[in-house]
Parts: C-alpha cells; sequence; structure tokens
C-alpha cells in the first residue's frame, strides 16, 4: 500500500493493497480493492466500488450524484470493475433510487479522456469510451463496444456487443450487436466488420451476419416478416440470434436502421 501524505481518504473508507498519490479524495462510502491505482488528483465521492486492477488518471470524479434534477440525495452507488484504465477528467456517475440505484460498469474497459457514464447506466467488459463519448441516463452499453469521440447516446438507448459508433454521432434509437452507426443524427451503416475481424469471428459467422443484415434491412417484407426469416436461415448462427434478441427485447428507444436516402 502507497498513500500520499496529501491524500484525504475520509474514515470508513475500505481501502485495499492500493496506491493512492497527491491530492487524492477517498470519500468514507467508498471501497477500492486491491492493485487499484490513484494518480493525483482523483475523486473518489459516494457508494463507490472500485475492483482491482482498475487504474485512474488524474482529475477523474468517480461516483458524484446523479445529474439529475429529481436527485434527492439518495444512498445510491457506483459499481466499477475490475481491470480498467480510466483516463483524465473521466465522470461517471451514481445512479438514482428510482432508476434501480446502481451505475455498473464491467471489466477490462478503457474510457479516454473526458468521456461521461451518466445515472443508472450499465456498461458492459472491455468497451472502449474514446475522448469525450458521453452517455445519458439508463443507457446499456454491451460487450466489447466502441464508442467514437465526441459522441452521444440519448438516455434509454441500447448499444449492443461489438457495435461501434463512430466520432460526434449523435445517437437517439438502438444499435443492434456488431452494427456500425455513424451521422448526426447517426443512422446504421452496416456491420462493423474491422471490429469483427480483429475479435477473431471466423468468415462464416461475418458471412452469416451480412446476410442476416441484407434480410433485416434490405427487404419489402414487414419487419416481423424479415426477422422471421432470419430466424428460419440463419437460427443455428448464434450471433445472428444474438441480433435478434436484441431486437425482441427492445424497450424504451427505437431500434436505428440505415438511412434510405
Amino acid at each position: 500500500m502507497s498513500i500520499h501524505a496529501t491524500a484525504i481518504i475520509e474514515e470508513g473508507a475500505q481501502i485495499g493493497n492500493v496506491s493512492v498519490g497527491p491530492f487524492c479524495y477517498i470519500g468514507a462510502d467508498a471501497v477500492l480493492h486491491d492493485g487499484v491505482v490513484l494518480q493525483n488528483n482523483v475523486v473518489i465521492k459516494g457508494a463507490t466500488e472500485v475492483g482491482a486492477r482498475t487504474i485512474v488518471h488524474p482529475y477523474a470524479v468517480l461516483g458524484g450524484p446523479p445529474q439529475h434534477l429529481a436527485c434527492t440525495g439518495d444512498n445510491t452507488a457506483l459499481k466499477i470493475g475490475e481491470d480498467n484504465i480510466i483516463r483524465e477528467h473521466v465522470t461517471m456517475n451514481r445512479g438514482t433510487a428510482p432508476g434501480g440505484g446502481v451505475t455498473k460498469i464491467g471489466d477490462g474497459g478503457f474510457f479516454m479522456a473526458g468521456a461521461h457514464v451518466a445515472h443508472d447506466c450499465t456498461i458492459g467488459d472491455k468497451v472502449i469510451f474514446a475522448n469525450n463519448a458521453t452517455l445519458g441516463g439508463h443507457v446499456k452499453i454491451g460487450d466489447f463496444a466502441f464508442l467514437g469521440g465526441l459522441c452521444a447516446i440519448h438516455q434509454f438507448c441500447r448499444i449492443g456487443d461489438y457495435a461501434f459508433v463512430g466520432g460526434c454521432a449523435a445517437v437517439a434509437g438502438d444499435i443492434i450487436p456488431f452494427g456500425s452507426a455513424v451521422g448526426n443524427h447517426a443512422h446504421l451503416v452496416g456491420l462493423n466488420i474491422i471490429g469483427l475481424k480483429r475479435r477473431g469471428f471466423s468468415r462464416q459467422t461475418i458471412f452469416n451476419l451480412r446476410a442476416a443484415y441484407r434480410m433485416l434491412f434490405d427487404s419489402d417484407l414487414t419487419f416481423k416478416e424479415r426477422t422471421a426469416a432470419v430466424q428460419e436461415k440463419y437460427g443455428s448462427c448464434p450471433e445472428v440470434l444474438r441480433v435478434l434478441e436484441f431486437i425482441l427485447q427492445g424497450e424504451s428507444r427505437p431500434l436505428m436502421t440505415p438511412d434510405r436516402h
């Protein structure tokens, strides 16, 4: 354990074998697991749990209260998983009582400078948030998703596993797993083929996803008929089933589709 003399750690904080640099602040309800590194000038507020081996760079603020006018100081939490890299000026807010009370961050994420995770968001594993990527409240981000710099995700949107969001995109609808979305407002432009190849998906899987994508979004049939046709032809492909399940689980926001203009 290494705690700099200028760091402030409130009584009650649970601190493992960690490294805390100059001028950090750790609140009384914080939990830091073994191997956590706070470089300097990091603020940990409220009931915030930081998983093992997570590295937090200067001026990040983790566990601040929700930026929500209805927030009344409820006892809510932020839970951050293991092995994350959280760069300068990143902000992650606690949940709200009406929204379930917890903002959740998975394992192995890379959050570049200025990224923001709002109240009640749920973030998967191995995500990448480029500089200043911003989430509204209640957003769900799947595993291995990539968010480009300066993109903004509308509250209650869902971004599927392995999806790609382009830089400066304004996202107001759900993006299917493996999908690629760009523009302002963003629209679906295809699949995240580069990401699929980098993650080692087979040629056959990529072929199946491409064919299923065309059936879903390039047809004159009703969308219900299209999903049924994809299920019948490619239902044996787990990745295609993941796309179909994502579509069927939609609740709050419309599904993002290609721009046909």
